[in-house]
């Protein structure tokens, strides 16, 4: 059964065009509340990032699930890992985030996790939008929800973030510059690093509301890379919105990709003996990470992308670790989800137990040319359903004669589809995208 309003990362799109307004909230909570409730006592946690419409929208769910009969625990800008997390110590029935991740502060949306952390299982999100689809109603008077706050919800997370290293271990002499993206990480992610030791310079962490991901963190790296060459720092680590993307610069200003520390990551477990199984990437992960793995004989798969799917996987297989290009990474030897701080954490401790810079550690993972190019469209047929498309990117795939690929997608968030084209030669490469391209865009118009 499809789902009419859950993508595959929960509900998101424009603040003010349905159903990102504050009366789908309201019954949002209330769905949501009827739902948790069937499990018995019902406890929720509810966390957001630092856009302003988060406000409105965490005092409509609050509403909402109160009056489905569910106590609301607030724990005011977190990131997302951190709801998570959370949710599972305070043995919640579920975790609510306000976020759009990436996006502009224009946007806004809504992810669930189970009371154990992981995402909600389709039957769950199936049974909240039947209930959106049934009148409101209040349980009596004596059974309205409750609200409290969590004050101590930011020591509790940095804590939890810090035990994902060893115990004494020390980042004294390594000088670190953080891009927080004004957004959930501006206040626990300095304190994390500091506190083990580094030396920190912190960039975009004075959110006004308005400024989440505008031209900084992970989705620009450009004023992390001029910070880290004119503070002569060893690194730079970049987060999204919502503290479950990461992104490096080396001391060079070169940026490293989810590809370049999943490697990282999985060959410090590797070399330790404590990888347990192989790899999870998606559809978007660059070749070369699939022969570098080859080469330390790590298995590695391709899920569909969205952490979702990647997370799915690992649990299929009972594997550890996965993640994508964009910088989602999962470490399921320490969290349920992609957590980017702990992610950062594990290649720190990987280029420390190297005695490597960033640089010169991610040397063994060498990249096939890669050209992604996002071609808006309106709705509507989706235009991969094209033949012209579907004739084209078969025969640049026959081209290629096994030495590249060719992968066209729709994004799971945004109106957009995905060219992407891999292979040994970067000019032929790029003309090869650029032709697919232009080509969705003319069926498009």
């Amino acid at each position: 059964m499809s789902k009419k309003y859950f993508g595959t990362d929960g509900i998101r799109g424009r603040v003010g065009e349905y159903p990102i307004t504050p009366d789908f909230m309201l019954k949002l909570g209330w769905a949501a509340g009827m739902a948790f409730r069937k499990m018995g006592a019902c406890k929720v946690l509810v966390g957001k990032d630092t856009r302003i419409s988060g406000y409105m929208f965490e005092s409509a769910l609050e509403a909402g699930l109160t009056s489905a009969g569910a106590d609301v625990m607030l724990l005011g800008p977190m990131p997302t890992p951190a709801i998570a997390y959370l949710s599972r110590t305070f043995q919640a029935e579920a975790g609510i985030v306000i976020s759009a991740s990436h996006n502009p502060h224009d946007d806004n949306g809504i992810k669930f996790f189970s009371g154990k952390g992981t995402k909600l299982p389709d039957e769950l999100e199936l049974m909240i939008e039947e209930l959106l689809d049934t009148p409101m109603t209040v349980v009596e008077s004596s059974k309205i929800g409750k609200v409290s706050r969590i004050n101590d919800a930011s020591g509790r997370y940095i804590e939890f973030c810090k035990s994902s290293v060893p115990t004494g271990s020390n980042f004294a002499g390594l000088k670190i510059v953080i891009d927080c993206a004004h957004g959930a990480t501006y206040k626990v992610a300095p304190s994390v690093f500091r506190e083990l030791g580094a030396e920190v310079v912190v960039l975009s962490a004075q959110p006004n509301g308005l400024n989440i991901n505008d031209n900084c963190g992970s989705t620009h790296m450009g004023p992390l890379q001029a910070a880290v060459l004119a503070e002569h720092a060893d690194l730079g680590i970049a987060f999204d919105g919502d503290g479950d993307r990461v992104l490096m610069v080396d001391h060079t200003g070169a940026i490293v990709d989810g590809d370049d520390l999943l490697f990282i990551i999985a060959r410090d477990l590797h070399e330790r003996g404590k990888l347990q199984g192989g790899v999870v990437g998606t559809l978007m992960s660059n070749l070369g990470l699939e022969l570098a793995l080859a080469d330390l004989s790590i298995p590695f798969v391709r899920a569909n992308v969205g952490d979702r799917y990647v997370i799915a996987e690992l649990q299929e297989r009972n594997w550890l670790v996965g993640g994508e290009n964009s910088g989602h990474v999962v470490c399921f030897n320490h969290t349920t989800t992609g957590d980017a701080i702990i992610a950062a954490l594990q290649v720190l401790m990987a280029l420390k137990s190297r005695n490597e810079g960033l640089a010169q550690t991610r040397q063994a993972l060498r990249k096939c040319p890669q050209v992604l190019i996002n071609v808006r469209f309106g709705g509507g047929e989706s235009p991969l359903e094209h033949p012209a498309v579907k004739e084209a990117s078969a025969r640049v795939t026959q081209a290629m004669a096994g030495r590249g690929r060719v992968l066209l997608r729709k994004s799971g968030t945004e109106p957009l589809v995905r060219v992407m084209v891999e292979g040994e030669d970067e000019n032929q490469v790029r003309g090869y995208a650029e032709e697919l391209a232009k080509l969705v865009t003319e069926v498009s118009a």
